[in-house]
């Protein structure tokens, strides 16, 4: 099976590095025309350089700046197809009680994780029903089906959020031919967050991570850019609402 996307134009959002990264040079070395967003700058700058994409330094917390990303985009290729809600991520936080979090760690997580991604769909639905035509896929996390390795509670939190978010777009997106559906990975070691994390466990921790996979290895970002590439591709067109465990069977 040959997964193409030539002619179409794509949104990855978090593609300044990891897996967005991983999933932005996939589709463009697939054909697709393709725009990065990330609130690190010089990162998406350098990924777009790389791929031959167009960056977009963009904080995606609020519904304005969502809206202006997907106008800009449209302004520039004309429309939009495929949509990748890659950011994310921890902030910087690790696993600690739950009276010892603050509101603020709360609420950061939720607009990384969950706002960023209703107000991009807010913004590319009317553009998507328009055309008939569109693709989502959200990466959400192991973290959204189960407890999270990472203890953190707003992420595992943000996680299921963002899991319901995907299925309730899925059902208001698809009489006007839009997909939504969610790749959720297991541990990848894929930005300095996760190498924190890794090196968190200690030798032990991480020989039992890996023996509690059935194929007995981590996950890399391009294990998780094939799962998002077929959700996006022709092939896929009868599939929506759906969650696909990328995780070597530890689910």
């Amino acid at each position: 099976m040959q997964i193409r996307f030539d002619n179409r134009v794509a949104l990855v959002t978090g593609a300044a590095q990891g897996i967005g990264r991983a999933i932005a040079t996939a589709l463009a070395e697939s054909g697709a025309t393709v725009h990065l967003a990330d609130i690190d700058a010089a990162g998406v700058a350098e990924t777009a350089k790389a791929i031959g994409a167009t960056a977009h330094a963009v904080d995606l917390g609020t519904p304005e700046a969502a809206s202006a990303l997907i106008t800009e985009i449209v302004a520039k290729s004309g429309k939009l197809d495929l949509m990748v809600h890659a950011a994310g991520g921890v902030r910087g936080q690790v696993g600690r009680p739950i009276e010892a979090i603050s509101e603020a760690d709360w609420r950061v997580i939720f607009a990384a994780n969950v706002d960023a991604a209703f107000f991009l769909a807010q913004a590319a639905a009317p553009v998507m029903r328009q055309s008939g035509y569109g693709r989502i896929v959200t990466i959400s996390s192991g973290a959204g089906l189960r407890p999270s390795l990472t203890g953190i509670q707003a992420y595992a939190s943000a996680k299921h959020a963002l899991v319901g978010l995907t299925k309730q777009l899925a059902w208001e997106l698809g009489p006007h031919g839009v997909t939504v559906n969610s790749v959720a990975p297991g541990f990848v070691r894929s930005n300095p967050a996760t190498e924190r994390q890794w090196e968190s466990y200690g030798p032990e921790g991480q020989k039992r991570l890996v023996e509690g996979i059935h194929t007995r290895r981590l996950g890399t970002p391009a294990d998780i850019a094939a799962a998002t590439l077929f959700f996006l591709s022709e092939q896929a067109g009868w599939i929506t609402g759906q969650v696909l465990s990328v995780d070597g069977g530890r689910s």
